[in-house]
């Protein structure tokens, strides 16, 4: 895995190969969520002077969700939760873990695990993985450990963010990417060939400064003088932060494939993080996979983090996209700098 932290195209470094195999575990059910407001490239060029062409050519992007003015990170967590119990016919009461990926929580404490906790009535310890964008696939394998020791019979584990409170909308460079939303799925114990046939996950925190918020931690508290330096916004160096995803991308995909003695054309589906269609695209034809076999939705969305995976998954499952014995390639990447990637026998 590599990183190119500058615009002066710094020394690479190489990091580990490890991959790890999880089977016995399954989702039972998923569910999403996205608000009810839709924001058009159109709107945010009549509101902010956005160039809408520019979004759509450079992003491939022609609308994306925000909340209202009441919502936050949790109830679209315990909507999309909502839908995936429905559609599971699975009583609340049977979940016995609650695993939220979010780096946009309600609060610095408690967690949004702990509000989803409450508001569906469940019993059970519940906690926040904060990976940023690849907080679904963070959140995922760590609910996988709990489900294939036995530790956890039934666990709940969603991915959401309210990523429209955290970017300024006068950026023009940066609002226009993201929006929100929450998706989610149950776990349970499956048949031995199930599962997380490979995954690996990474970081490096040398990149972090590429994708970041400033401000709002113990590092840098919030004062009069941060917020008018609007440092409590998300900010992004973009133009290396695509060659990095590009790449980080393009490998983790290759290395978990090879490991899994796989080759592209034996992956039923592709479900990568919603960023960026150029990255999803260059990253696609670097690895010869087929634009048929790769899910996006994120022309409608835009960039919902840690929501965009689990809402792509709830999609293409409820289209008949994705059957029992399929093999699923999730694929995340972000702040961090992080990466996670599965390999996922429904």
């Amino acid at each position: 895995m590599f990183v190119d932290a500058s615009s002066d195209a710094a020394p690479t470094k190489s990091w580990s190969q490890r991959t790890r195999s999880l089977l016995g575990v399954q989702i039972v059910a998923t569910g999403s969520y996205l608000p009810e407001t839709i924001i058009t490239n159109a709107d945010l060029q009549s509101r902010y002077g956005c160039d809408s062409a520019w979004i759509e050519q450079r992003t491939g992007i022609l609308a994306r969700r925000y909340v209202a003015p009441e919502q936050a990170t949790s109830d679209l967590c315990i909507e999309a939760a909502k839908r995936a119990l429905r559609a599971g016919n699975i009583d609340p009461r049977q979940i016995d873990l609650v695993v939220v990926g979010t780096f946009t929580p309600d609060y610095q404490c408690p967690t949004t695990a702990n509000l989803v906790q409450d508001a569906l009535g469940i019993d059970a310890p519940a906690f926040d993985v904060h990976a940023a964008c690849s907080g679904f696939v963070y959140a995922m394998s760590t609910a996988a450990q709990y489900v294939a020791t036995g530790n956890s019979k039934m666990a709940l584990v969603i991915g959401g963010d309210c990523n429209s409170r955290i970017v300024n909308p006068a950026d023009q460079k940066v609002a226009p990417l993201f929006g929100d939303g929450a998706g989610a799925v149950l776990m349970t114990k499956g048949d031995p060939h199930q599962g997380l046939v490979c995954y690996q996950m990474g970081s490096d925190g040398s990149g972090g400064c590429m994708l970041d918020r400033k401000s709002g931690g113990s590092k840098s508290p919030l004062t009069h003088a941060t917020l008018d330096a609007g440092d409590q916004y998300l900010q992004m160096d973009g133009r290396n932060v695509f060659k990095w995803a590009v790449r980080a991308v393009t490998e983790t995909i290759e290395l978990v494939l090879r490991k899994s003695g796989l080759g592209v054309n034996d992956v039923s589906l592709y479900v990568l993080h919603q960023a960026n269609i150029r990255i999803i695209n260059y990253a696609m034809e670097q690895l010869g996979i087929s634009s048929s076999r790769v899910f996006n939705n994120l022309q409608q969305y835009g960039n919902t983090s840690a929501g965009s995976i689990p809402i792509a998954l709830d999609e293409a499952y409820q289209r008949g996209l994705i059957h029992r014995g399929d093999t699923v390639l999730m694929s995340g990447f972000g702040a961090g700098l992080t990466w996670g990637t599965a390999l996922y026998r429904w």
